[in-house]
């Protein structure tokens, strides 16, 4: 699980987070999809992303606007593997 990170590292891991911010605790990215068919592949490719990781995003979705939010609720705050699935989630747009 990972102990949750510092100020420090977290600041430092946003800054290579392109759209990712931290608000209330949590990691959060949002991006606007052409339509809801690709907004709805691209959670696809997320969902099995997250499954491998056994590390599952709350996420929001309407029409083609996809929300994510990150947190390790176990370790109480971010660690290193939300800012690792972050960086899978980037890849995957």
């Amino acid at each position: 699980m990972g102990a949750p990170l510092d100020d420090a590292a977290l600041e430092a891991a946003l800054a290579k987070l392109p759209g990712w911010s931290r608000r209330e605790g949590k990691l959060h990215w949002e991006h606007r999809f052409r339509d809801f068919v690709q907004a709805f592949g691209f959670m696809t490719r997320v969902a099995l992303l997250a499954e491998r990781a056994n590390h599952h995003p709350e996420w929001f979705n309407v029409y083609g606007t996809v929300r994510i939010a990150l947190v390790t609720h176990d370790a109480g705050g971010i660690t290193a593997k939300d800012v690792a699935l972050a960086r899978e989630i980037l890849a995957a747009v």
